[in-house]
């Protein structure tokens, strides 16, 4: 379903280590910044696609799955980043700008 770097695994881990695992959702958020893939907790249904990778198991909905793939999870700077062959639009939708981003 998806690559992970080592240190995006390691994070995971450490995430989990005192917590029961749950799956972990990639959905298409968006923002000040655009649209991006994010992650949340999540249990999966009938219209997603499901993997697992190192003992951790990930949900995506098919559809988007298929749009989106291949994935790799990273960190960067901002913290985890899901990066896929999708073109997103950049920028926000927020109007009058997104100091406070209060979308």
């Amino acid at each position: 379903m998806l690559e992970m770097t080592d240190t995006a695994r390691e994070e995971i881990e450490k995430y989990f280590a005192d917590k029961e695992k749950a799956p972990i959702r990639i959905f298409l958020a968006s923002g000040c910044s655009g649209a991006s893939l994010a992650l949340a907790l999540d249990e999966p249904n009938d219209t997603d696609e499901q993997g697992e990778v190192n003992g951790i198991t990930f949900v995506m909905d098919k559809e988007l799955y298929d749009q989106a793939k291949p994935l790799t999870l990273d960190i960067g700077p901002m913290g985890f980043q899901v990066l896929s062959s999708l073109e997103l639009p950049s920028g926000g939708s927020c109007s009058g700008g997104c100091s406070g981003c209060s979308c």
